[in-house]
């Protein structure tokens, strides 16, 4: 071998080391050019649709705490704002003058009593005539119920609560004459709990013509399920039911009245307090939801940004629907199945080579780029 042959064989190699590098360099060049995204997998599944609403609680009943006898109250045996049970005693009235009358009528009673008792067995004999006898009955059946009034009259002076509830402010303080039928107080029941909320009349209409299309599955015999999230942000344990929706708009507020019910035997909802309301029950058919933040708003309309087997960037033009949470309802253009740009849209064009990363902006995973 010649000295210049000599020269030439590490010259030959060097040049070969030199294009391999160059050429793995150029290649992690054009990697590192990928527009790095994260993606979406489009999915055409039933999908539930839960309605979200400022409820406020309200007691099943407000039941009003009267006087049903005319006398003094003498004493109040209760907190007002405290909890009572049906039946505890709220107010003492003045029994004086009750039990006197009480006290008559029994005396009358006895000696009506005592004049049937004598009449009737002298009428079976022919021995008193049949208007003595229907007098002297008369009399014994009117002084009986005179004392009946008499008794009840006497159990007004004290007043009772008529449900277990909250109770309210009193009317009327302690040596005041009350009439009858004066309002004392009020009682609140808890037990039940009425959650009162309004649904807008355009959102309303949305539902049922989704429904009418086909798209939209709604309860059986349009029973709606309730969920409640109370202000501390803690979901109520009690799940509840829809029992009343209006079938008319209210003019001045373009809102449809509802009410769900809810048991409250702990007494952990109070009258007067505001809530979120759930209302489960509507089911989207075979629903394409997508992120809003896929979603590209043009001057020609919506379109997302799809994501090839070659990880290439092509558009989809859509028509996306109501929004569902954080989603949209994408009526036409994807049926599942599709790969769609989440992260990294404002930069993706047409074409654009991508490489895949996890949602959140990590960087791309090795061989994410291929599929």
């Amino acid at each position: 071998m010649t000295s210049r042959q000599l020269f030439s064989l590490p010259l030959a190699l060097a040049l070969c080391l030199a294009l391999v590098a160059c050429d793995s360099e150029k290649k992690a060049q054009q990697g590192a050019m990928h527009l790095p995204v994260a993606i979406f997998d489009v999915v055409a599944r039933d999908e539930p649709w839960p309605a979200e609403y400022q409820a406020q609680a309200s007691g099943s009943r407000a039941v009003e705490v009267r006087a049903r006898v005319e006398a003094i109250i003498e004493k109040r045996l209760y907190e007002e704002g405290d909890y009572v049970e049906q039946g505890q005693l709220l107010f003492q009235l003045e029994r004086d003058h009750y039990e006197a009358l009480m006290q008559q009528a029994q005396a009358q009673f006895t000696n009506a009593e005592r004049e049937w008792r004598r009449v009737r067995p002298l009428y079976e004999k022919n021995a008193v005539s049949q208007k003595e006898r229907d007098n002297a009955l008369a009399a014994y059946e009117s002084a009986k119920a005179a004392m009946r009034q008499a008794k009840i009259n006497l159990d007004y002076c004290q007043v009772t609560a008529p449900v277990s509830g909250y109770s309210s402010k009193e009317n009327y303080t302690p040596g005041n004459l009350v009439g009858n039928n004066s309002l004392l107080t009020y009682v609140n029941q808890t037990d039940p709990m009425y959650i009162d909320f309004s649904i807008a009349a355009p959102e309303r209409m949305t539902r049922q013509n989704l429904a009418a299309e086909g798209r939209l599955a709604l309860p059986a015999e349009g029973r709606y399920k309730a969920r409640l999230r109370l202000l501390d942000g803690s979901m109520y344990k009690g799940e509840g039911e829809v029992t009343f929706i209006d079938s008319q708009v209210q003019p001045s507020t373009g809102v449809i009245k509802a009410r769900a019910v809810f048991a409250n035997a702990d007494r952990s909802i109070m009258p007067g307090q505001y809530v979120r309301l759930y209302m489960d029950g509507d089911i989207l058919k075979n629903a394409v939801l997508v992120p809003q933040k896929c979603v590209l708003l043009t001057q020609k309309g919506s379109l997302v940004m799809g994501v090839d087997k070659d990880d290439k960037v092509y558009p989809i033009p859509v028509v996306v629907g109501v929004s569902v949470g954080d989603k949209y309802l994408v009526l036409e253009g994807l049926k599942g199945g599709e790969r769609i740009i989440s992260e990294g849209i404002i930069k993706a064009r047409p074409g654009t080579q991508v490489s895949i990363m996890p949602s959140g902006g990590e960087q791309p995973r090795d061989g994410a780029a291929k599929k």
